[in-house]
């Protein structure tokens, strides 16, 4: 299939909801990480996942990329079950996301240009070389990387440069989702602002609808449209930040109206 430059947002096809999470339950032997949690992610928005150590975050992000079969539950993404599809059609599935691991993922054998190009041959093998290289270039300058970090491999890059190679990577195949896990951690407040302003201009100039899961309040406040909470293996509450300040729960209250989150939302408000 050849390479065709990304459509305009309003032309996607993203079904509406493009993921949808019923009754999911993942268990590792005796340990229950999620008992029957939902949650429908909406069109062209960023939602914004948070929730305490070991509730499960990046489960649910897998569970969802097909990378960890729930022990129960369903998932649909894009208009197919993930859960119960066969091999063939969840690599068509495949083709319409991508992902920005936790710390980028880099293959540190390869440079910034060569493990963008990874999905490519992956999944269009019959691409040229050349074009193959033209489109990494491409996808290194929208990810805000300068034109030389093709050329370079993962140890000369920096820890934002790195996380800007795994968005590179992420966008190599036109996704309509992009997943990214902790894109903000370990960045400086600097770098961290500048990330959040790129996924949010991708957002809007190739209508992604991203899923991101973060730590990171200024990041909630900034970027994301709703916000799901996980706690007590459920998604215990989603929506906006206001609407989530109006839910009583102590680990939401704790979490948005504690020293931080007080601090972020009066940087907001400055």
């Amino acid at each position: 299939m050849p390479y065709t430059e990304p459509e305009a947002p309003h032309e996607r096809f993203c079904p509406d909801p493009p993921i949808v999470v019923s009754g999911l339950v993942n268990r590792f032997g005796d340990f229950t990480v999620h008992d029957g949690l939902d949650l429908e992610v909406r069109r062209g928005e960023i939602i914004g996942v948070v929730g305490g150590s070991g509730t499960g975050k990046s489960v649910l992000m897998r569970s969802i990329i097909g990378l960890q079969r729930p022990t129960a539950g369903d998932i649909d993404v894009l208009g197919r079950r993930i859960t119960d599809t066969d091999l063939d059609q969840r690599v068509g599935v495949r083709r319409r996301w991508g992902v920005l691991f936790q710390g980028g993922a880099l293959f540190s054998t390869l440079t910034v240009g060569e493990n963008v190009e990874v999905p490519l041959k992956e999944f269009y093998p019959e691409i040229s070389p050349k074009l193959r290289r033209e489109i990494a270039r491409y996808k290194v300058l929208l990810s805000g990387l300068p034109e030389e970090a093709v050329l370079k491999y993962p140890n000369e890059l920096s820890g934002g440069m790195k996380k800007r190679a795994g968005l590179a990577r992420a966008l190599a195949l036109d996704p309509e989702l992009l997943f990214l896990d902790e894109p903000t951690a370990g960045l400086d407040p600097i770098g961290a602002a500048a990330f959040d302003r790129q996924t949010r201009d991708l957002k809007e100039t190739l209508g992604l609808t991203v899923f991101l899961i973060t730590h990171d309040l200024d990041t909630l406040y900034e970027i994301c449209d709703r916000v799901a909470v996980l706690a007590d293996k459920k998604v215990i509450a989603v929506g906006t930040i206001p609407e989530l300040l109006e839910t009583r729960h102590p680990w939401i209250d704790e979490y948005f109206n504690g020293p931080r989150g007080r601090s972020a939302l009066a940087a907001r408000r400055a």
